[in-house]
């Protein structure tokens, strides 16, 4: 019997720590919303312009001398990809990352320029799992999950760790309720790990909110058949893991769904009030925050996961909606 080590709380803080000798913290913005003051973790400004690397270097970092040499096998969109290049690139580790023939230009590009190699498959006709294991089997190679996997878990919880300090030293004290965009829930059930006293919100896109169907079902529940187009590619993902689904389960998660319509809305929102690129799936949990799904409330945190876009879809998603679109609420203007 195999036995599969657990994230720890432990485990996100030996990760944060690992992530504080090489980066500085990515930036805290704040902002009113209602009359009350939101944090917005910038994850966006991370030097691959998203919380990936915490993930892939914790991981990495943890690899024997004999593994390195083998190199690593990953399987991502483009922001894992990238996180997994870069770590590989510092520790002169190969890297293959299987990637969507439909991916981003920008995130395919960006892992090229990181020295990794693209493996291509169909998102919708092929198993990227299986050609990833397959891969790293023939290559001796160690395989890296995006989600699925303790050390990646407690990497990306580095990001509520830093948080947290950045917030009690602006006197806004520690985080009480944390919104997270949430693709395999490797990002959120890291941050339940290291912030145990806050509550915690996922948020996916309409169609793929498989985590929030399984949170409320108390057990694992897909992406049903034929889901429909998103934007938010990085949150993609066709089954959560027992991994991060038992984790936030324990901490009694929320799930909710935003539309296409009011990501878009929350991209643009980015852009006007706090000045900042946010990619659709990075976008989701600020989307829930103006949609009024989450109420906005003192103590909350919200995680600006990436800002990895193709700037003719940005564009297109900042021109103006129709009447039709999801409405800001009342904002001040109060931000730093």
């Amino acid at each position: 019997m195999t036995i599969v080590r657990q994230p720890t709380r432990a485990g996100v803080r030996d990760a944060a720590a690992k992530i504080a000798a090489i980066l500085a913290p990515s930036p805290l913005f704040t902002h009113e919303i209602n009359g009350v003051m939101i944090a917005f973790k910038a994850e966006s400004l991370q030097p691959i312009g998203a919380f990936k690397l915490r993930g892939a270097w914790h991981r990495l970092t943890a690899l024997k001398d004999n593994q390195r040499a083998k190199g690593v096998v990953a399987f991502s969109s483009g922001n894992h990809a990238q996180g997994v290049a870069w770590a590989a690139k510092r520790l002169g580790i190969p890297a293959t990352i299987v990637m969507p023939s439909d991916a981003p230009k920008a995130k395919r590009d960006g892992t090229l320029a990181l020295g990794a190699e693209i493996v291509p498959y169909d998102r919708m006709t092929e198993d990227r799992v299986r050609i990833a294991a397959e891969l790293a089997e023939a290559r001796g190679a160690v395989l890296v999950p995006s989600f699925d996997d303790p050390w990646i878990i407690e990497g990306q919880g580095s990001a509520g760790i830093e948080a947290r300090r950045q917030m009690e030293a602006i006197g806004l004290g520690e985080p009480s309720h944390v919104v997270i965009p949430c693709g395999g829930g490797g990002l959120a059930a890291g941050i339940a790990l290291g912030l145990t006293e806050a509550r915690i919100t996922v948020v996916e896109p309409e169609g793929w909110d498989d985590m929030c169907r399984s949170l409320e079902a108390s057990w694992i529940e897909p992406v049903g058949p034929n889901p429909p187009p998103t934007a938010c590619d990085a949150l993609q993902t066709p089954v959560v893991s027992p991994l991060t689904f038992e984790v936030l389960a324990r901490r009694d998660a929320k799930g909710v769904a935003v539309s296409e319509a009011e990501v878009r809305a929350a991209q643009r929102w980015a852009a006007a009030k706090l000045h900042l690129v946010v990619e659709p799936g990075g976008a989701v949990g600020l989307a829930a925050l103006l949609a009024g799904k989450v109420a906005v409330e003192a103590g909350m945190l919200v995680i600006l996961s990436g800002g990895n876009v193709d700037i003719d879809a940005y564009a297109r998603a900042l021109a103006p909606e129709p009447a039709e679109a999801p409405a800001f609420p009342a904002l001040s203007e109060s931000e730093s």
